[in-house]
C-alpha cells in the first residue's frame, strides 16, 4: 500500500522539485520582463575599465574605445546645464549647446558625440534603439517617461545624483547605479 502511494505521487514530487530548481536559477538570469509586466532591472556588466568622476566631469579610462571616449566628452560638455523639459532636442547640426537638457536630450547628445545617433530621440524611442540588453561599455535605460545611460561604469542622468554632485539639476555623472524595474536596457552594437 505504501509503495503504491509513493509510486503514484513520485511524478508530482519530481515535477515540484524541477519547478523549484528552475525558480532558484531564474533569479540569476538577465530577463527583460518582470512579474508585474514591466521591464526588470538589468545591470550592465562591469566595463573592462571604469571611468572616474573628477569635479563633476567623467574621465574616460585609457583603454576605452574612441567612440566611448567621445560619448563621455559629449556628456561632459553639458554638465552644469540646468534641467529643461524638451531641452537638447534641437538639431545636432547647429553645433550649439541648448540652454538646458532633459533626460532624453542628455542621452541623445552624448550618443551623438560617439556618432551612435544623428538626431535626438525621446525616451520612448530610446526603448527600441540599438540592441536589446546591457552593453559592454554603454547601456541606455529607458521607459516612456525617463531615460539615462551608463558609460564605462558611470551613470549619466538628470535625476538621482550622488551627494557630492556639483549641481542639483540637469545632467550629472554618478558613480552609483539606480535600480528600477520600469526601464528597458539597450546598447549600441559592439559596445
Amino acid at each position: 500500500m505504501m509503495f503504491r502511494l509513493i509510486r503514484h505521487r513520485l511524478p508530482y514530487v519530481i515535477a515540484a522539485i524541477a519547478c523549484l530548481s528552475g525558480m532558484a536559477f531564474a533569479g540569476s538570469a538577465t530577463a527583460q520582463t518582470s512579474s508585474s509586466g514591466g521591464a526588470a532591472f538589468v545591470a550592465p556588466p562591469p566595463p573592462p575599465k571604469k571611468a572616474k568622476v573628477v569635479n563633476g566631469r567623467a574621465i574616460a579610462p585609457r583603454g576605452a574605445p574612441k567612440r566611448v571616449k567621445r560619448v563621455i566628452a559629449a556628456g561632459n560638455k553639458i554638465i552644469g546645464k540646468p534641467y529643461r523639459y524638451g531641452g537638447g532636442h534641437r538639431s545636432f547640426s547647429s553645433r550649439r549647446l541648448d540652454s538646458g537638457y532633459d533626460c532624453s536630450g542628455t542621452v541623445s547628445f552624448a550618443l551623438n558625440g560617439g556618432r551612435f545617433i544623428r538626431s535626438p530621440l525621446p525616451s520612448g524611442d530610446l526603448m527600441s534603439w540599438g540592441r536589446s540588453g546591457p552593453g559592454r561599455w554603454i547601456t541606455v535605460y529607458a521607459h516612456g517617461g525617463h531615460a539615462y545611460m551608463v558609460v564605462a561604469g558611470l551613470r549619466l542622468d538628470t535625476g538621482m545624483r550622488d551627494p557630492d554632485a556639483p549641481t542639483t539639476s540637469g545632467p550629472a555623472w554618478s558613480k552609483t547605479l539606480r535600480r528600477s524595474s520600469a526601464f528597458v536596457a539597450r546598447h549600441p552594437s559592439r559596445y
